[in-house]
């Protein structure tokens, strides 16, 4: 019989793992040496540096194909990881793997670049094998483990899981673009695909164009309201459960490739292959799995106008093309070879010369090193994408120039194009401008083109995928310690937000200016977080807000305000903006429900010594912040079931040792938007520590930055540990203001 400690699932399997990585393929290979003795051997990439350290430390295990078809393994450790391989038939390689993920998502999510096709066997397969991907998550997963799901292969895991196992925490990330709706409808199966997603607690993007266009498909297919990057989703028992869907940008190994790019053996193979090439001025790279979403055919296409029309010679500069073998057994790959191969030998034939052939055409891979070696010889990096969740090789390309060189030649339809904006950006569609970009690369001065580097670098080392995985997994499940102080990431954002052309500063008051205490009445914001609104209060395009959920009398009282700083309360029920107070006028049949609800709250608070019900204009709060954890909990659940009982449609808020009514709903992102909308503002900072403030990070846009104070699951993309991090961080961005007023003023 198991341990009375340890879960088991319906199939009395032993649940062991707190941390789980569901993929289509393990991070190991299975492999034969010469003489038939099997192995595994690591399999390299930018998912497993990121996860490896999480799945150590937090006993994890990580589920997935092991590559071979028709072949079943035992789980087994590898490097310290613990491994659980699911079998796939030949066939089912054939219908899920190749048929229903390759040939039906792949396109329609890339825009249609090329026709998907449907087909219900393939669909079935793909039910079938997500099933099993589910079932071998449920059996591993102890009580409450985290079940981070990855990618296109496995939409339909989250609710599977959702449905056996609702204890579980519930990520998944999406590698791949999502499409507009208008694309994405033609899907016969796209309720079911969204239902799927939907089982997770937070759905990871690439772009916020991805997230959007996943929240327009929920809202166009079921109808849930969607607010910022949160969707509201029904349960069976009347609950609504909040889905976070937002765009969580990939990154590399940074440290890891420029550390490869300074050995001296790297270096030297990286000269030895210009010299290979003829010693070319301008070494053109294009680095791409050969797939009809990398636009290869566009890049190859304007390099050979450019040779026909003399803007550039063989002599003078080549193109490298590494594509790597893809999906070879799909009939649309193998035509995209074909095209590609017959495309390379006429442009060979009409411009190349003995010594200088015009591509040199590579289709295999390359191990890490000689990747690296080949970033270093190119002069001019070629990301043509027609479409593409990231593209990493932008980023590995820029992490290998520690001698801040090369030009980075980016498509504007790769989400790495969010984030490199100093790379020279381009339609690839239009051929007449990806010649002209070509040209400019070639041309670009040095000094241009350190200038470009420098700043490519430091995005990308900021924002590595140690950061990415950390980022994701916060905001599923609030973990991890945060450090004293404003962290490298935070700072970034401070400085990009220095010089937005009118700030808005929103900021929450209790736990975030104020340090929380056991009477509310006696609450004070901090010496320095007070000093430095003054200061940012003094600069006529920058805005400061106080956004409470106390009323705006209490929060008058408390804070005392500095002169010009708008007040909202209630949630954003009352506002004070210049023109002095806004607040609201009840409805005759909002009093009466305000009435009997006070009668309702006052008698639950007096069950309790140490209770308290505080008074709004639009409703009430009970705070138990005096009494035992416990005993406060059930006390707060016991009133809430009394007066959703009595008053029901009531708006239910809950925070802090506090459970809030009222009579008329708002909240702190429409009280956010609202003083955003009346200032003009461009950007906005929010700072706030509570559950009640994840409604107004919920609704910052995407230069926006928002910061959670403390521990706990949030929207937010930074944290800072406490209310004295906070004045640390208004003072920085009070200096960063001023330094940019000063720089402007010159």
């Amino acid at each position: 019989m198991p341990d009375a400690q340890t879960p088991t699932t319906t199939r009395g399997v032993r649940a062991a793992y707190e941390m789980i990585v569901v993929s289509n393929r393990l991070p190991v290979d299975y492999v034969e040496s010469a003489d038939g003795t099997p192995g595994w051997r690591s399999s390299p990439g930018g998912l497993v540096t990121a996860l490896e350290p999480v799945m150590r430390a937090e006993d994890g295990a990580w589920i997935g194909w092991a590559g071979v078809a028709d072949r079943e393994f035992e789980p087994f450790a590898h490097d310290g990881i613990e491994i659980i391989p699911v079998p796939l038939t030949a066939d089912e390689l054939e219908d899920y793997y190749e048929g229903f993920s390759n040939d039906t998502l792949w396109p329609l999510y890339h825009d249609v670049i090329a026709p998907p096709s449907f087909h219900r066997e393939w669909w079935e397969a793909y039910v079938r094998v997500n099933r099993r991907f589910a079932d071998a998550a449920i059996d591993a997963a102890a009580e409450g483990a985290v079940v981070w799901v990855h990618d296109y292969q496995l939409q339909l895991v989250p609710k599977m899981l959702r449905e056996a196992r609702p204890d579980l925490v519930i990520g998944f990330f999406n590698h791949i673009p999502f499409p507009a709706y208008g694309i994405y409808s033609q899907l016969p199966w796209r309720r079911q695909v969204i239902e799927g997603l939907l089982g997770a607690d937070v759905v990871g993007f690439q772009r916020a164009a991805d997230a959007g266009n996943f929240s327009r498909a929920v809202r166009r297919l079921f109808g849930y309201a969607t607010r910022g990057s949160i969707i509201e989703v029904p349960e069976e028992d009347g609950e609504l459960r909040r889905v976070v869907a937002r765009h969580f940008p990939i990154s590399i190994d940074a440290a890891g490739f420029e550390e490869i790019a300074r050995r001296p053996e790297v270096q030297d193979r990286a000269a030895e292959i210009r010299r290979n090439l003829g010693d070319p001025e301008t070494i053109m790279l294009g680095v791409d799995r050969l797939d009809y979403t990398k636009g290869i055919r566009h890049r190859m296409k304007a390099f050979g106008e450019l040779l026909r029309d003399g803007r550039l010679s063989v002599e003078d500069a080549t193109l490298v093309q590494v594509a790597s073998p893809s999906r070879e057994r799909v009939e649309t790959y193998r035509q995209l070879r074909d095209e590609i191969e017959l495309t390379v030998g006429r442009l060979n034939g009409d411009h190349g010369e003995l010594g200088h052939p015009a591509i040199s055409y590579l289709h295999h891979g390359y191990p890490r090193e000689e990747m690296v070696a080949l970033y270093l010889a190119a002069d001019v990096m070629l990301v043509t994408a027609l479409r593409d969740g990231m593209n990493l090789v932008a980023k590995e390309y820029v992490a290998c120039r520690f001698d801040d060189d090369g030009v980075l030649l980016l498509s504007e339809f790769t989400g790495a194009s969010d984030e490199l904006r100093q790379a020279v950006l381009v339609n690839p569609h239009d051929i007449e401008g990806l010649k002209d970009a070509m040209i400019a690369a070639v041309e670009m001065p040095k000094a241009e083109r350190a200038r470009r580097m420098r700043a490519l670098r430091r995005r990308v080392q900021s924002n590595d995928v140690a950061n990415w995985s950390a980022t994701f997994l916060e905001a599923l499940t609030g973990a991890g310690k945060i450090p004293a102080g404003v962290s490298d990431s935070l700072s970034a954002a401070v400085s990009r937000l220095a010089g937005t052309e009118r700030l808005l500063v929103a900021l929450d008051f209790d736990g975030t200016l104020a340090p929380l205490v056991d009477r509310p009445e006696d609450a004070r914001a901090t010496t320095r977080a007070r000093a430095a609104v003054e200061r940012l209060i003094a600069s006529d395009d920058t805005r400061v807000a106080f956004v409470s959920g106390r009323s705006l009398e209490s929060l008058r009282e408390v804070a005392d305000p500095p002169e010009g700083v708008l007040l909202s309360g209630s949630h954003g029920v009352e506002l004070q903006l210049d023109d002095g107070g806004v607040t609201i006028e009840l409805r005759d049949v909002e009093h009466a429900r305000l009435a009997r609800l006070t009668e309702l709250l006052e008698d639950a608070a007096s069950e309790a010594d140490g209770a308290w019900v505080e008074h709004k204009p639009a409703g009430l709060a009970l705070h138990t912040r005096r009494l035992p954890v416990t005993v406060g909990a059930a006390l707060q659940h016991s009133a809430r079931e009394r007066i959703e009982d009595e008053l029901p449609g009531i708006t239910v808020r809950s925070g802090k040792a506090v459970i809030e009514f009222a009579v008329r709903s708002s909240d702190k992102g429409e009280s956010l938007t609202r003083v955003r909308q009346y200032l003009g503002s461009t950007a906005v900072l929010y700072v706030g520590d509570d559950v009640t403030d994840e409604d107004a990070f919920a609704v910052l846009d995407v230069d926006d930055v928002g910061v959670k104070v403390g521990q706990g699951k949030s929207l937010a993309g930074h944290r800072v540990r406490g209310t004295e991090d906070v004045a640390l961080l208004l003072e920085a961005l009070a200096d960063a203001r001023e330094a940019a007023r000063e720089h402007t003023s010159r």
